[in-house]
Parts: structure tokens; sequence; C-alpha cells
């Protein structure tokens, strides 16, 4: 099952998880695209089931669930993908700002893991992939809302493996620098904050549930920078400032 499947990092997963043979549950609100992705996964040989989906709704996820499990009867993997890139700074941005934020990027993934955990419980297994952003280990100017709501999953995501541990069911938190996706193409960023393109996410994401990791860092060589933000604060704010890593917006 994956959440925010109608572009960026979902649509790749859906499109490399179809071609390992996995069936595929497709959710978004964008019912137009789904039907598309779906298409696309079918002339390939793959399953595919699209649900249209509002990931803020609680109601509207359990209705994705109860669908799979009557087309299908189980969910292995879930990767709560879907999110909202919403940025303005502090002083600027209404409070409904970061309302929204919360509401997709926290309470969306909670939703569509409370829905399916029950059934993950008493299969005795499953994986649970928890799409997060590198801005949850160091915020970036601009970024408060977006980046307060993946702060919150990232405690979350914490708790939530520690609870499930020894129940057959694991957890992952992937944490992608930024990815070249629809969500950011209209911002441009500096050269030492390159975006990185949805297939080096989603190859990093498949290998950690293959190999049934906690935590991936995409691009790895950014994994310490949680640390070095605890111990060096004030040194990764000069250097953040000093390579103006918010980037700018331009049209699109």
């Amino acid at each position: 099952m994956i959440t925010g499947a109608s572009s960026g990092i979902g649509l790749v997963t859906a499109l490399t998880l179809s071609k390992l043979s996995a069936k595929v549950v497709l959710a978004s609100r964008k019912e137009d695209k789904l039907r598309d992705l779906v298409q696309n996964i079918h002339s390939i040989g793959g399953q595919g089931l699209a649900i249209k989906t509002d990931v803020a709704s609680s109601e509207s996820v359990k209705d994705l669930v109860e669908q799979t499990l009557n087309h299908w009867g189980r969910v292995d993997i879930l990767i709560a993908n879907a999110g909202q890139y919403i940025r303005g700074k502090f002083s600027e941005i209404d409070e409904k700002g970061f309302e929204q934020s919360l509401a997709v990027n926290f309470f969306g993934t909670l939703h569509v893991i409370k829905s399916v955990l029950p059934h993950m419980l008493r299969q005795g297994s499953g994986h649970i992939v928890i799409m997060n952003s590198l801005d949850a280990k160091k915020g970036i100017v601009g970024d408060g809302p977006y980046v307060s709501a993946k702060s919150a999953l990232d405690g979350f995501g914490d708790v939530l493996r520690q609870e499930l541990s020894g129940s057959g069911i694991h957890v992952t938190s992937v944490y992608p620098a930024r990815v070249d996706t629809p969500m950011i193409g209209h911002l441009r960023v500096p050269w030492i904050s390159p975006k990185i393109s949805p297939e080096k996410a989603v190859d990093a994401m498949i290998k950690a549930i293959e190999r049934k990791k906690s935590i991936a860092v995409v691009p790895a060589i950014y994994f310490p920078v949680g640390a070095l933000n605890s111990l060096f604060p004030r040194l990764l704010d000069w250097l953040y400032v000093k390579f103006r890593i918010e980037g700018k917006e331009v049209e699109r």
C-alpha cells in the first residue's frame, strides 16, 4: 500500500515494486493520475489497485484499508509517503499553514498506520515505512510548517518502532534530502544541497525494507547531520545560512 502514489517518490515506488512482482495499492487524491499509473503497471505485467484517498481524513483512510482487504485480503508493506510541502517564514505565514502541514504530513501518516496496524498485528507480520525528510534532523529557514510536521513524525516513528518490537512488524523511517519531484519543482537549490532523483530515494528505501533497517538516510553521506546538529547547532546554523540552503523560489 502506497500513499501519495500519483507522483514523485510514490509513483516510482509503485512502478519499482510492480517490477518486483508486488501487488500494489495506490492511494492519492488525484484519481486520474492513479488510473494512468494502474494502466502503466498493467502494461508491464504488474497488478495494481487505485483508490482515491485523502489521508487527512480518517474516514477516507479507513475506506482505503477496507477496500484493500476486500480485494487482496492482507497488507504486507505500508509505505506512508503522502506529503505536502508548505513553507513560509514564521513571522509571515498564517498559523493555518502549520495546521495544514500537520494534517497531511503528520496526521495523514498516523491515520493510515492506525488503520493498517490491527490487520498486521493479526497477521503477526508486516513492514511500515514512514517517509520522512532530512529536514526533521536539521530545520531549514522558511520550512517551519513542513519541519514541524516531519519532526513530530520523527519522534512518533521512534516510539512506534519500540512499541512493535517483537511483534513481527518492522518499522523503517526514511530521511531523504531534497528529491527532484513536482512538490519542490518551484525551488532552485544551491549546489551544496542538490536534489536527488526519486529513483535514488526509492532504491535506498527498498534496500532498507529488505534489510529490515530502522533508519535510512539518503544520500547516506548526510547520516551524521542529526548528531552534528545536536553537538554543534550553531555551526550548522552558520553553514546553512552561509550556503543559503533554503534555496530560492522560481516561477513554475
